[in-house]
């Protein structure tokens, strides 16, 4: 089998709006999604040598995004008060140890119900998931807590990406109005 080759020419027109609603739910913010599409495309291009044409370009794209949409929470967390704590391992290189950043306990903070609340979240989003028509929960979970493959979803329900889409789309907007109905307004 030959290896795929790319064409970063037909990027925005094939791969922009799938990268866009992938970039979307993770950040939740139309900008931000935007600027990180861009760096992908930016990192793609220089480092397009190092595409071996085993995976296919979106999965390859889906990579790198994954990796700038990391970065962007790296960037956003070390703003917030950090420390650094020197960790030692038992090791026999000169790199012995290692650095690790972890949050510093705020003595101010007014968090300290957050893990209950947290709980709480996580029932009332269930709950709201549950609600959901058979088809919409099947597709919201598969894609959005299992993060299934969009192929693997829509070969496995016999559906095309857009009817994928739309029900992921429909999901989130009714989990929206249940969790303000239920959840939001308490």
């Amino acid at each position: 089998m030959k290896p795929r080759q790319l064409e970063p020419d037909s990027w925005v027109d094939t791969h922009a709006d799938y990268l866009f609603n992938y970039a979307i739910s993770r950040v939740s913010d139309q900008e931000i999604a935007k600027d990180l599409i861009q760096d992908t495309f930016i990192a793609a291009l220089k480092s397009a040598e190092n595409y071996k044409g085993k995976a296919s370009e979106r999965t390859w794209l889906i990579s790198i995004l994954k990796r700038k949409i990391i970065d962007h929470y790296r960037r956003i967390n070390s703003k917030k008060g950090k420390a650094e704590v020197r960790r030692n391992y038992k090791s026999s290189t000169e790199n012995e140890g290692d650095w690790l950043e972890e949050q510093v306990a705020d003595p101010n903070s007014i968090t300290e119900n957050d893990a209950i609340e947290n709980k709480e979240l996580g029932l009332a989003i269930q709950a709201c998931i549950d609600l959901l028509p058979l088809n919409q929960r099947r597709v919201f979970t598969m894609k959005t807590v299992r993060g299934l493959a969009t192929e693997d979803i829509c070969k496995e329900l016999d559906i095309n990406p857009s009817n994928l889409w739309v029900m992921i789309h429909r999901a989130r907007t009714a989990l929206m109005g249940c969790l303000n109905k239920n959840w939001f307004t308490l």
